[in-house]
């Protein structure tokens, strides 16, 4: 005992002892991260590709229910149905947060997608995994840009890691973004593995996307054969094609009827190639409470982080009464209450009747693909288990504050809607409410997002693409057969040549993508923003204004800009 003891009391002076000298307190780390070694690894520069898929879903889809929705408010796909009249003015002044959150955003994606093209040559990847994730750097950059061009005409560009602060940014014309973009685009195009290859997976990048993104700024740049070669490139890759016949969740069962194809096309589950689909070209993730997935169901009120487009399109059928008795048991994941809509967007004259005049048997306007009946589920309305016609309201209907409703006129308790924007029956069943609202799909007040996959791109708008590089070559033979492919799966009575133009082709598109469609982008890619406000959209239309055709650059830009000019678009003080 007496030994142990003189050996505990060596080793605590000898511990002492080293505890007191300051080298015992240095730190001799095994690995850190630094910038000098984030970007080695294909690990390393996959996650910056997936921060990029994370920046970009938040700009075009889940930021919030407000900003995402610039891409298709203020044109002539939908109104602001909450609002009596809209304030373009306030919009589009150079001071107006949304221009300036837009601007912010885009280049953040760029700035990312600048680093990892700048990190690629000195890292520890073969020369063959270099050339993908260049390619897929480019590809975000080259998207950022082109958004960018669409909306600002010619931009600053920067093509270099920024590692300090700058202040002397000048504008490019935008032929020379435009001209960038395709410089990125034809690298990733002829980079990026195939979306055939066994090892894609969905969501990614892919040769195919890349190269239908290239054909659209080809028409961007009018480059029109080039365009049509880009698109005939996917058309024909062998490893896409558009969905003709019925497929996926709920094709079949006791939900599947009313359906078609065109409804399977946005069931929940059948967006992705591994489910079957071969007509997605860039999916979009969104996954219900999968951490990061953009899918929450445990909010209390879902206005941002997922996709709001339930939310933002459908109606608040709430509202909608008989004399004072509600019309609906809402919310309710059916085709009536449409979810959880609060009524913000609601389409245009032109988006619910216009496009569809002698539209025949053109499924997409079928009513479980656009409603304008809504059966009655409220067992105390006299109407109750028959349908309420939008177009033929009965005497009494009022809507939300009481105001009398007009059939045929878009209110925000009612109005005809894509049924795209929501998920009949298919909402995730932690958001259902049978307990506190005892009726069929009954849901909670954490619903609102649409809880699916989305596509960026899809086969049939390179279709529409392709027939518009046709009919920028004066080729209208070959612009309507394209025209025709999309038309022929909705069983939509074919158009002839001589009525291809490029309104019809907007309106094709508009019948096609819909709220799907950034519409903004595609009006201003085409300097068509007036025009067809002016044409299509009496809401909007007394406040047009030409200049509305670019947006204004944000004046904290400007401002900040201290050591160079930015010069402000035309006609924005």
């Amino acid at each position: 005992m007496k030994k142990i003891k003189i050996y505990l009391l060596v080793f605590v002076l000898f511990a002492g002892g080293i505890s007191c000298k300051k080298s015992f307190l240095d730190e001799t780390p095994l690995d850190f991260l630094s910038t000098s070694n984030a970007f080695k690894t294909a690990a390393d520069f996959n996650a910056s590709v997936y921060n990029m898929f994370r920046l970009v879903r938040e700009e075009f889809y889940t930021l919030n229910d407000n900003t995402t929705y610039d891409y298709q408010y203020r044109t002539d796909l939908a109104i602001d149905a909450a609002a009596a009249v809209p304030n373009l003015v306030g919009d589009f002044t150079p001071t107006n947060g949304n221009r300036t959150g837009h601007w912010t955003r885009l280049y953040k994606i760029i700035a990312e997608a600048n680093t990892v093209i700048s990190r690629v040559p000195s890292s520890d990847m073969t020369d063959t995994d270099k050339k993908i994730f260049e390619g897929k750097g480019r590809f975000f950059r080259a998207l950022g840009y082109r958004t960018l061009a669409y909306m600002w005409g010619g931009v600053p560009l920067s093509l270099e890691e920024t590692t300090a602060p700058r202040v002397d940014f000048v504008r490019a014309t935008k032929a020379e973004v435009l001209a960038q973009c395709i410089l990125d685009l034809e690298f990733a195009a002829a980079n990026i593995p195939s979306i055939g290859l066994a090892s894609y997976k969905d969501g990614d990048l892919s040769r195919e996307a890349a190269t239908h993104l290239l054909s659209e700024v080809y028409l961007a740049a009018g480059q029109f054969q080039k365009a049509v070669d880009a698109a005939t490139a996917v058309i024909s890759s062998g490893n896409l094609n558009l969905m003709t016949g019925r497929f996926g969740s709920m094709s079949t069962g006791p939900n599947a009827n009313p359906g078609d194809v065109y409804s399977d096309m946005f069931r929940v589950g059948n967006q992705n190639r591994s489910k079957g689909n071969r007509e997605g070209i860039l999916v979009v993730q969104i996954e219900a409470n999968n951490p990061g997935g953009a899918g929450a169901t445990n909010l209390g009120f879902a206005n941002a982080g997922g996709y709001c487009m339930e939310r933002v399109h459908v109606p608040l059928t709430r509202d909608a009464n008989l004399n004072g008795v509600a019309y609906f048991r809402w919310p309710a994941g059916d085709y009536s209450s449409g979810g959880r809509g609060v009524g913000f967007m609601g389409p245009s004259y032109w988006f619910q009747d216009s496009v569809w005049r002698n539209s025949g048997t053109d499924i997409r306007n079928a009513n479980h693909n656009f409603v304008r009946k809504f059966k009655v589920t409220n067992p105390a309305n006299p109407m109750f288990g028959q349908d309420l016609d939008f177009y033929n309201l009965p005497a009494g209907t009022r809507g939300t504050s009481n105001a009398v409703l007009v059939s045929g006129r878009p209110s925000r308790a009612l109005y005809a809607f894509q049924a795209k924007a929501t998920t009949p029956y298919q909402h995730p069943q932690e958001l259902l409410d049978p307990v506190n609202r005892p009726w069929p799909y009954s849901l909670k007040d954490g619903a609102a997002f649409t809880f699916r996959d989305e596509y960026m791109f899809r086969l049939a708008e390179t279709y529409l693409i392709r027939a518009e590089a046709y009919l920028g070559l004066n080729n209208t033979g070959l612009a309507a057969a394209d025209i025709n492919m999309v038309r022929a799966r909705s069983s939509a009575t074919p158009v002839l040549p001589a009525e291809v133009n490029i309104d019809y082709i907007l309106d094709e598109r508009m019948r096609e993508l819909g709220v799907e469609e950034k519409r903004m982008l595609t009006l201003d890619r085409l300097g068509k923003w007036y025009d067809r406000v002016v044409k299509c959209n009496p809401y909007y239309a007394a406040q047009a204004d030409p200049k509305y055709n670019l947006w204004p650059i944000p004046q904290s830009v400007i401002e900040a800009n201290r050591e160079a000019v930015i010069t402000q678009n035309p006609g924005y003080n």
